[in-house]
């Protein structure tokens, strides 16, 4: 994660696209309008799989395939569009992290080891 976060602070210095940090309104409105982009993103992926899904229907109804079958054809079919939509996911939460200076390797494995020793409250 260091490595793609590194990446991504020059990647979008280069391209001028950085969270604004001039004062309190210009960075509200940029955490704002990233946070917005953010969640496309994230219906983007959602709409990849409901391809898939469509796709896995439509291979069943028309071409008689087993539902396994299908949905295995459906998901290599969108792999690499689902790919190109979660990386772009990654890159605004990287952009998110790197503008708070949060490494994202450390939180994310101390949020991992919290969830693992924390008790499941649906497990009663």
């Amino acid at each position: 994660m260091k490595d793609i976060q590194e990446f991504l602070k020059n990647f979008q210095k280069e391209m001028n696209w950085e969270i604004s940090d001039k004062n309190y309104k210009e960075s509200r409105s940029s955490i704002l309008n990233n946070y917005m982009l953010l969640t496309t993103e994230i219906g983007e992926v959602a709409e990849e799989f409901r391809s898939i899904f469509n796709k896995t229907y439509k291979l069943v109804k028309e071409e008689g395939l087993n539902e396994e079958e299908a949905f295995k054809i459906a998901k290599e079919t969108y792999k690499e569009n689902i790919g190109k939509e979660l990386s772009d996911c990654l890159a605004y939460l990287a952009k998110f992290a790197n503008y708070l200076e949060i490494d994202l390797d450390d939180s994310f494995y101390k949020k991992m080891s919290e969830i693992k020793s924390r008790v499941n409250k649906d497990q009663r």
